[in-house]
């Protein structure tokens, strides 16, 4: 398969990444040539395009830049989905504590 026809392959919805083992069907190059796509898509802009790109290749540094991304633009659970599919042990228990304060906070509102 062609690198420049890779990225027909990918599915419209993207690939759910469920473990941390990455597509071994795809060649270094091809791995490559995805990375950077997805960083063009990222800098253009296009999120999801890059999120997709980004899972599928498991790239962890994007899907960490997808991550602080879907944090500063208010989508919280998005990016806890991406910090703990990263994995970013630091960002998932930071938010882990907030989010239990957040719930401590209601409770002792009740």
């Amino acid at each position: 398969m062609k690198n420049s026809k890779i990225l027909n392959e990918i599915p419209k919805e993207g690939f759910l990444k469920v473990t941390d083992v990455t597509n071994k069907t795809l060649s270094d190059q091809q791995r490559v040539t995805l990375m950077r796509r997805g960083n063009e898509f990222f800098n253009n802009g296009d999120i999801e395009q890059a999120r997709r790109i980004f899972l599928t290749i498991g790239y962890t540094d994007g899907l960490i830049r997808i991550g602080e991304y879907y944090y500063s633009n208010n989508r919280p659970f998005e990016a806890f989905k991406m910090f703990k599919i990263a994995p970013d042990p630091a960002r998932v228990n930071n938010m882990i504590e907030k989010m239990t304060y957040i719930i401590k906070k209601w409770i002792k509102e009740e």
